[in-house]
């Protein structure tokens, strides 16, 4: 089966987590993807270990590279460049995330790419952008703490934590691959290539949603709330005997079905708690008397009570319970690339777009460093191959900081 952009070549100059989760998701949907990385180290992620899969390799590195080939290039060395160069003519799509100026400095920025190949849809992802923030390095910690998310984040006021995952980095590379297919449905229509440019700031603060239009809208600046909502109630953990409950009531129905299973249906009608606005306005009076009551149930028990009268509810789960879950929902979060040279399978988390006549698939492992550069120098070197090699099988070397 054909996947939706086969014929798609990209380019692949980014390492870490934005940019590589990007070119992921377009390799699984059909892109062929070659990773440049630096010979004798690559990407960083694989030495950001542990945990290691059964080979050795960081798990970090294959969470974000399925599905491309990767070529090993000292773009200091004239030859290596020269290939670098010929590869972004040939590109459909470059990506990369360094910091501004540097690309430029090979030969590879925007510019001089669309000088030899107008139609090339270049993607560059940075920390704070181009401009006057051009110098700062984007790392995912940074900009959770730097654009708001922290101050919005974690158990009690003056206590900001960061999220257990980079989800900057996550959503940004989201972003970029938003921009990528857009600009590719621009060049089907109209034959012209164009620069995107996403950073992780911007990304960050177009996350924030809710939290950000209260500010931008309404002058508010939110502080920390641990798991309850600003502007939802109730919308957070209840205490049980065992351990806590996730409850999500986004309705007046919700409520009143709550309170009936606790118990409390006089609450429900009390005028401080009618409407969600009375609940925000009140909601310490109230989860104490929520709390209270179920505080005396089990989890398990409270939570089969509640969703049988369709009140939005659940556990708090560890990995291996979510991805149980997901297993159990037939949600098949687990796939398994085959790898020809051992006796078993990477499992890896499955990509969770479903398209019904060009799905998702998985016909690369995340490739060892190097593994394909004999392979696509050849093709490189050939001006009588304007494709490159199928892709489904029968870098920069300075010391310049990420982003």
């Amino acid at each position: 089966m054909s996947g939706a952009l086969d014929g798609i070549l990209i380019a692949d100059f980014s390492r870490v987590l934005a940019g590589p989760y990007a070119t992921m998701l377009l390799a699984d949907l059909g892109a062929d993807v070659v990773k440049v990385e630096r010979p004798g180290r690559g990407d960083d992620t694989r030495s950001w270990g542990p945990p290691y899969d059964a080979d050795g390799t960081a798990t970090y590195y294959l969470a974000v590279n399925r599905n491309k080939r990767s070529v090993a290039l000292d773009l200091s060395d004239p030859d290596d460049l020269a290939a670098a160069r010929e590869l972004a003519r040939r590109a459909d799509v470059v990506v990369q995330n360094f910091r501004p100026g540097t690309m430029e400095r090979y030969g590879l920025g925007h510019a001089d790419v669309a000088a030899v190949n107008p139609d090339v849809v270049y993607c560059s992802i940075t920390g704070f952008g181009a401009g006057a923030g051009a110098d700062r390095p984007g790392y995912d910690l940074l900009v959770q703490a730097m654009g708001g998310l922290m101050s919005v984040t974690g158990a009690r006021p003056g206590e900001p934590v960061k999220t257990g995952v980079a989800m900057v980095d996550v959503v940004t590379g989201l972003h970029a691959t938003i921009g990528i297919l857009a600009a590719l449905r621009h060049r089907d229509a109209t034959g012209n290539g164009q620069h995107i440019e996403v950073n992780l700031l911007s990304s960050l603060l177009s996350a924030l949603v809710n939290q950000a239009s209260g500010y931008v809208a309404a002058g508010v600046v939110p502080g920390i709330l641990g798991n309850a909502h600003p502007s939802v109630v109730p919308y957070q953990l209840l205490p049980t005997v065992d351990r806590p409950l996730a409850v999500a009531v986004g309705t007046d129905g919700q409520f009143t079905a709550l309170c009936r299973v606790l118990g409390i249906p006089g609450t429900a009608e009390d005028p401080r708690y009618t409407s969600n606005a009375g609940r925000v306005r009140d909601k310490e009076s109230l989860i104490a008397t929520l709390s209270e009551r179920s505080a005396r149930r089990g989890a398990d028990e409270l939570a089969t009570a509640l969703r049988a009268v369709g009140v939005p509810c659940g556990p708090i789960n560890d990995l291996a319970g979510a991805f149980d879950l997901a297993t159990d929902l037939g949600l098949a979060p687990v796939v398994e690339v085959e790898r020809p040279d051992r006796g078993w399978p990477d499992r890896q988390v499955a990509n969770p777009i479903g398209l019904a006549d060009t799905p998702p698939a998985y016909h690369r492992p995340a490739p060892r460093l190097g593994e394909h550069t004999e392979q696509v120098l050849a093709w490189l070197g050939n001006p009588q191959e304007p494709v490159a090699p199928a892709s489904r099988p029968t870098t920069p070397t300075d010391s310049e900081e990420h982003r």
